[in-house]
């Protein structure tokens, strides 16, 4: 899922609707359940046909104090929910019109670009991408992501000093393991 635009973010529990392609019936399903805070995960396979999200759903999601949402599918209002500041993800953008006609469920395991996406599950995106993380991994992940931060602030505190990315990142090792042989000389020195 791609960001509307750069600085979407979210982080919230998730709240699942799987419709069917060309309808958003199920997404106002989701609305009567979700709470302040919540992301919407939509799905409807990923069809681009009939956009489950639109300028209208974003401005009753922040009326509601909804945290964001996560579309498998198509979107559309695009300007519009990018002046609002709203954040949304989504697999394309169209602009067509969805049906209201159902089938499909809310608040059950969905399936989003091959990842199971559960209700409650700790969902967290930027413009990098969205993750799923389940209720009993979240504690591992922030201790790993803390972990990460503080790697990359020594590793930048290491460059500031003057060590290249080279040493730094243990290259030297790394090439010789892979059976990279390093010839210092210009391609066009060697006979």
């Amino acid at each position: 899922m791609c960001a509307l635009f750069p600085t979407a973010r979210v982080c919230g529990q998730a709240v699942t609707s799987f419709n069917f392609p060309g309808d958003n019936l199920m997404l106002h399903a989701a609305f009567r359940v979700a709470e302040p805070g919540d992301i919407l995960v939509l799905t409807n396979g990923g069809s681009p046909q009939g956009a489950l999200w639109g300028e209208i759903a974003s401005y009753y999601s922040r009326i509601r104090k909804l945290g964001g949402a996560v579309i498998d599918g198509a979107t559309r209002d695009t300007v519009q929910i990018t002046e609002m500041g709203f954040p949304v993800f989504a697999s394309h953008v169209s602009v067509s019109y969805p049906g209201k006609r159902g089938p499909g469920a809310v608040n059950v395991p969905v399936v989003m670009a091959g990842v199971t996406v559960n209700p409650g599950d700790l969902i967290v995106g930027d413009a990098d991408g969205v993750m799923a993380i389940p209720p009993s991994h979240v504690e591992a992940a922030v201790r790993n992501a803390e972990a990460r931060m503080a790697k990359e602030a020594e590793i930048k505190r290491r460059l500031d000093g003057g060590e290249t990315l080279y040493d730094v990142g243990g290259m030297k090792g790394l090439f010789e393991a892979a059976g990279i042989v390093e010839i210092d000389a210009a391609w066009t020195d060697r006979p």
